[in-house]
């Protein structure tokens, strides 16, 4: 008969150490798989069967402009990954602005929920911490809203053409 795990269950942490690690590991992850894209469609850009038969067989230049587009991610996931990996985790404290490096805790008004965000130079919409912490850019809507912001103070934003307002709860 299988036994039952004596195990405590724990949460994954919201230390901001933990989410920038997590963070890492999952824009390093991209790389990765961004790489291997990239090999694949060179691969079959310049492979033997690739080759056209005829003017009107664009297969090769097919697969050329698919290896450009996946260099061109590679090369942005690779300057992300450094700006990442270079971004400072000083603490914030309820009266200083929201910048790169903030944990945020919000409530929205519309449906009085709480939603925890990571501001960072790169990785936004991914999630950390078992889905509980949002990486928002500084560049993206949310995180332009948010930046400059403070503790206590209201924001309104439009986000797929519905107004939303939240109220900035927490700074770390």
């Amino acid at each position: 008969m299988p036994t039952k795990s004596t195990k405590p269950t724990t949460k994954p942490s919201l230390a901001k150490p933990d989410l920038h690690a997590e963070l890492l590991r999952l824009v390093a992850a991209a790389l990765a798989a961004a790489e291997q894209s990239y090999a694949a469609a060179i691969e079959g850009a310049t492979h033997s069967e690739s080759k056209a038969e005829n003017d009107k067989d664009t297969r090769a230049l097919e697969q050329s402009y698919v290896a450009r587009g996946q260099a061109m991610r590679v090369d942005e996931l690779r300057a992300g990954l450094a700006d990442v990996e270079k971004m400072a985790l000083r603490a914030f404290g309820e009266d200083d602005a929201i910048a790169s490096g903030a944990v945020v805790s919000v409530e929205d008004q519309d449906d009085d929920s709480t939603h925890c965000y990571f501001v960072a130079p790169s990785g936004g919409g991914t999630t950390l911490a078992n889905g509980r912490v949002q990486v928002v850019t500084p560049k993206s809507p949310l995180g332009r809203a948010l930046c400059g912001k403070r503790v206590g103070d209201e924001v309104e934003l439009a986000i797929a053409g519905k107004t939303r307002s939240i109220t900035i709860t927490r700074v770390a």
